[in-house]
C-alpha cells in the first residue's frame, strides 16, 4: 500500500520515482525513532548510522522536551515574519545565541529554511557586499571538485556533479572548480606541507585564470561530504584565508553538516583554524526536529551591507519561523546540558581506531573522517582499484547495502566512481553502539572482500 501511494502521489527526493513499481521494489518506511534507533513500518529496528541525513544530533528521545518548547511557542505566537523592520523575540534570542557560539568576528545571522537556502543567501550577500564596495564585476564563484552545496539553482552552481547539474542547463552562477583535499586522488604521495602547498597553488592559479577582480567568493566545507568525509591538510584553511585577503573574495565555510557537534565542536572549521567571512548552517541547528537553516555573517561584511539606507533585497517567508527557532533554542540547551559535544570528544578517538582497522580488508582503499563523521572508500577488482560491472552490481549495488540493513544498520552507500560506505551516527552514541556500527561494517565488507 505504501509503495503504491508513493507511486501515485509522492515525489521522493533524489529518487528514480518511476522505478518504485518494479517487482521486488519495496518502499522503506520509517515510522518510529528512539534514542539512536529507528523502526520501520513492519517493526524492524536499526541503528541510525546517518542521523537521518546528518540532522538528528541528539537522536530521537527528546520529543517531550522539544514538544514542550514548541507548545509554549505556539501558544504565544505561531508566526510573524522577519520582514520590513519587524521581528519576533524567539528569532532575536536565537540569533544572539548562535552569534555567541560562532567563530570570532561572526555576529550576524540570516535565517532560512534549510542548507540550500543558506548557501543561496551566502551568494547573494557576497554579491551585495562587493557591489556596495564598488566592485559589481565580482560575479564568479569558486568551489571544490566533487562538492555538493545544495540543489536550488544558485547553490547547484557550486555543486560539481554533472548528474545533478546537466538536466537544468547552464549554471546560474559562473563557478570555477579547484582540487578537493582527497589525498587518494594524487598521482604520487605528498607530505602534509607539500600537499597544502599544492592545493593552495591550485586555488591561486584558478583565481588568476578567472580574473581576481571577478571572483566574489570561495565556498568549501571543513570536511567535504561528497567523495567521503574528506579532511583538509594542516595549514589549508589558513592558506585560504590568506588568498581571500590577498585577492579580495569572501571565504565561505559550508557547515551545513559539520556544525553543531558533528566534529566535536560547535563549528567544525574550528578544528582546522578556519576564519571564514560567512558560515552556512542547517541540519543540526534543530537536531532534525524542525526545518531551519542560517547564514552567519562576519562583522566586516555586515558593516557594508548594513550601511544606512541600503536594503538587503533578499528574504524567505518562513525565515526564522517562531516554531523552528524555539525548537532550535531547546535543542542547543539539550546539547549543552547533556554535554553532547563532550560525548563526541570522549569517543572520537575510539571510533577513529575502529574505523581505521577496516583498512586491513582487501576491499577497503581508504578510511577518513573526523568526530562522528567517517567514510570508507572501496576498491574493486580492476587494475587501479575500479570495479567491473559485475562486481559493482553484485557488491556495491546489492550485497553491501543489503547486508548492512539486514544487520540493523542504516548507513550511506555511494555507488559512484569510487564507491563509499559512510556513517554519521547520532552524537549521543556510546562506545558500545559505535563498536556495533564498526562491527557490522567490518562483517559486511569482509563478506564483500571474499566475493571480490
Amino acid at each position: 500500500m505504501t509503495t503504491t501511494t508513493a507511486q501515485r502521489h509522492l515525489l521522493l527526493n533524489m529518487t528514480a520515482n518511476g522505478s518504485l513499481a518494479k517487482p521486488g521494489k519495496e518502499l522503506f518506511v520509517v515510522r518510529h525513532g528512539e534514542g539512536p534507533y529507528v523502526d520501520d513500518a513492519v517493526g524492524n529496528r536499526y541503528i541510525d548510522g546517518l542521523s537521518g541525513l546528518y540532522c538528528c544530533q541528539i537522536g530521537y528521545s527528546y520529543a517531550d522536551e522539544i514538544a514542550e518548547a514548541a507548545q509554549k511557542q505556539l501558544r504565544e505566537l505561531c508566526y510573524s515574519p522577519l520582514w520590513s523592520e519587524s521581528a519576533h523575540p524567539t528569532a532575536l534570542q536565537l540569533a544572539e545565541r548562535i552569534a555567541a557560539l560562532a567563530p570570532d568576528g561572526i555576529e550576524h545571522v540570516f535565517f532560512s529554511g534549510g542548507g540550500a537556502e543558506a548557501v543561496e543567501t551566502a551568494w547573494k550577500i557576497a554579491r551585495r557586499y562587493h557591489t556596495l564596495r564598488g566592485e559589481p564585476g565580482r560575479i564568479k564563484a569558486i568551489a571544490r571538485r566533487g562538492a555538493y552545496h545544495g540543489l536550488t539553482l544558485g547553490a547547484l552552481s557550486f555543486t560539481d556533479d554533472p548528474g545533478l547539474t546537466e538536466p537544468y542547463g547552464p549554471p546560474a552562477v559562473e563557478t570555477h572548480f579547484i582540487a578537493n583535499t582527497n589525498r587518494t586522488a594524487l598521482d604520487s604521495p605528498l607530505d602534509e606541507a607539500a600537499f597544502t602547498e599544492y592545493l593552495l597553488a591550485d586555488v591561486e592559479a584558478t583565481v588568476l585564470a578567472a580574473g581576481p577582480e571577478t571572483v566574489a567568493m570561495l565556498i568549501a566545507e571543513p570536511v567535504q561530504n561528497r567523495g567521503g568525509c574528506i579532511t583538509p591538510p594542516e595549514g589549508y584553511w589558513q592558506g585560504l584565508r590568506r588568498l581571500a585577503d590577498q585577492y579580495g573574495f569572501l571565504l565561505v565555510a559550508d557547515e551545513v553538516i559539520t556544525a553543531f557537534g558533528r566534529l566535536g565542536e560547535w563549528f567544525g572549521g574550528e578544528l582546522y583554524g578556519a576564519r571564514p567571512d560567512v558560515v552556512t548552517v542547517a541540519k543540526g541547528i534543530t537536531a532534525g526536529y524542525a526545518p531551519m537553516g542560517a547564514t552567519l555573517v562576519a562583522d566586516r561584511v555586515a558593516e557594508v551591507i548594513n550601511r544606512p539606507g541600503e536594503v538587503l533585497n533578499h528574504g524567505y517567508t518562513f525565515s526564522g519561523h517562531p516554531l523552528s527557532a524555539a525548537i532550535a533554542l531547546r535543542s542547543l540547551d539539550i546539547i549543552e546540558r547533556d554535554r553532547v559535544l563532550d560525548n563526541v570528544r570522549g569517543h572520537q578517538d575510539h571510533l577513529a581506531r575502529r574505523m581505521a582497522s577496516l583498512g586491513e580488508l582487501p576491499i577497503v582503499g581508504d578510511v577518513r573522517g573526523a568526530g562522528f563523521f567517517y567514510a570508507v572508500e572501496l576498491v574493486g577488482d580492476l587494475d587501479g582499484g575500479g570495479f567491473s560491472d559485475r562486481a559493482r552490481t553484485e557488491l556495491v549495488t546489492d550485497l553491501i547495502p543489503r547486508r548492512l540493513r539486514e544487520a540493523g544498520l542504516l548507513a550511506r552507500v555511494y555507488n559512484r566512481a569510487a564507491p563509499l560506505v559512510q556513517i554519521a551516527p547520532p552524537l549521543i552514541s556510546d562506545r558500545e553502539l559505535l563498536d556495533r556500527i564498526a562491527d557490522i561494517i567490518a562483517q559486511t565488507l569482509a563478506e564483500a572482500s571474499d566475493r571480490l
